[in-house]
C-alpha cells in the first residue's frame, strides 16, 4: 500500500523521535497514541469519516492543505460514489491525465518502502507529486482506493461502453497507456491532447522460438495499438522500449538509436518515468522513438525529446 511510504519518511520518523513517547510510541497507553485517537475521535465526530491515508495525511502533512496542495479532489462519501451530475464537469476544462491498466501488475519497485508497487503504480505517484489531476482505469477500485485514496479517481467499467467512455474521458488533456489492447478498442478519444503509448512492437518482433509464440497475441494488439493510434489525428509519443526488466530504475543511462530495442532491455521504473517526462513534450503530429538503457546520461527529458522530434523530422 502506498502509505507505507510514509512511514518510512525522514520526516515520519523525526515525528517519532521529537514526541514524548519516542521510547515506546507504539504502547497503547502512551501520550503519543492517545493524541492521535483524540484527535481521529475530534475529527471523525465532526465530520464524516475519512480513510486511514487521509488520517496519517492529516497527522503527519496537515491533510486537507496537503491534499489541496497536491490537486487531489475533496473527498468522497463513504460509499466511493460521487453527487455530481455529468453537466457539471464541462468538457473544456481538461486538465487531468488518464492512466490506463492502473493497477497492472507489471514489475516492482525496488525501494525498500515500496517493495510490492506494481509499475504502473509509480506512474500514478510520480503524477500525484507533481501534483497532476489523475484518472485511472483499474480493475479494482477498493484496492486503488487503497493504494491512492482521493488522489486518484479510480474508475471500472467496459471502455468499448460509448457512455462509460465518455465519462472516462471527461476532462482528460491526456492518456498514458502503458500496455497493449486499450487504444484499438475505443472508438473515439474526442477532446484528448496527447496520448502516450508505452510500446515493446519492437522487442515482440525481435523474439523467436517459444518466445515469439508466447508474445504472439500481446504483439498484434500492439500492432493494432500503434496503428490506431496514428490515425487518430492525435498528438502522440509512441516509446518503443527493450524487454522491460524487473531492475531499479535511475541506475543506468539510455540508447535511443533506431533499433535498439529489438535486442536491448529497459528498467520497468526507467519506462514509467519516461512515460510521465513525455506529457511535457507534445509534438506537432507524432513522435515515435526507441529506447533502452545504455550509456547516455539525460538530465533534461524535454530538451531529450525535444531533440528526438527534430531528428525524426529530418
Amino acid at each position: 500500500m502506498a502509505v507505507t511510504a510514509f512511514f518510512s519518511t525522514p520526516f515520519f520518523k523525526t515525528s517519532l523521535i521529537s514526541s514524548p513517547s519516542h521510547r515506546n510510541p507504539c504502547n497503547p497507553s502512551s501520550p503519543f497514541v492517545l493524541n492521535i485517537e483524540k484527535r481521529l475521535l475530534y475529527r471523525c465526530s465532526a465530520k464524516k469519516k475519512i480513510s486511514f491515508v487521509d488520517q496519517i495525511l492529516d497527522y503527519i502533512e496537515g491533510g486537507p492543505k496537503l491534499r489541496k496542495w497536491y490537486g487531489a479532489p475533496d473527498l468522497l462519501p463513504k460509499d466511493g460514489s460521487e453527487d455530481k451530475a455529468e453537466d457539471d464537469y464541462p468538457d473544456e476544462e481538461r486538465n487531468a491525465v488518464l492512466v490506463t491498466d492502473g493497477d497492472s501488475e507489471i514489475g516492482q519497485n525496488y525501494e525498500p518502502w515500496m517493495c510490492s508497487v506494481p509499475y504502473m503504480q509509480m506512474v500514478i505517484l510520480s503524477l500525484i507529486v507533481k501534483r497532476t489531476p489523475i484518472k485511472a482505469l483499474v480493475k479494482n477500485k477498493r484496492s486503488a482506493m487503497e493504494s491512492f485514496g482521493t488522489y486518484v479517481e479510480s474508475m471500472v467499467g467496459d471502455t468499448s461502453n460509448k457512455t462509460f467512455l465518455k465519462k472516462v474521458l471527461r476532462g482528460v488533456r491526456a492518456i498514458i497507456c502503458p500496455s497493449e489492447g486499450f487504444l484499438s478498442k475505443v472508438e473515439s478519444l474526442t477532446g484528448v491532447k496527447h496520448v502516450i503509448l508505452l510500446s515493446q512492437l519492437s522487442a515482440y518482433r525481435g523474439s523467436s522460438g517459444i518466445q515469439a509464440l508466447m508474445k504472439g497475441n500481446a504483439r498484434k494488439l500492439a500492432e493494432q495499438d500503434e496503428s490506431t493510434l496514428k490515425a487518430s489525428g492525435i498528438p502522440y509519443t509512441i516509446i518503443r522500449v527493450g524487454m522491460l526488466e524487473n531492475t531499479p530504475g535511475g541506475k543506468q543511462g539510455f540508447r535511443f538509436e533506431e533499433g535498439c530495442a529489438a535486442a536491448g532491455t529497459l528498467s520497468k521504473e526507467d519506462a514509467a518515468l519516461i512515460c510521465v517526462e513525455a506529457l511535457n513534450a507534445i509534438p506537432q503530429a507524432g513522435l515515435t522513438f526507441e529506447v533502452v538503457n545504455g550509456e547516455e546520461k539525460v538530465s533534461d527529458w524535454k530538451e531529450c525529446l525535444t531533440r528526438l522530434m527534430e531528428k525524426a523530422q529530418k
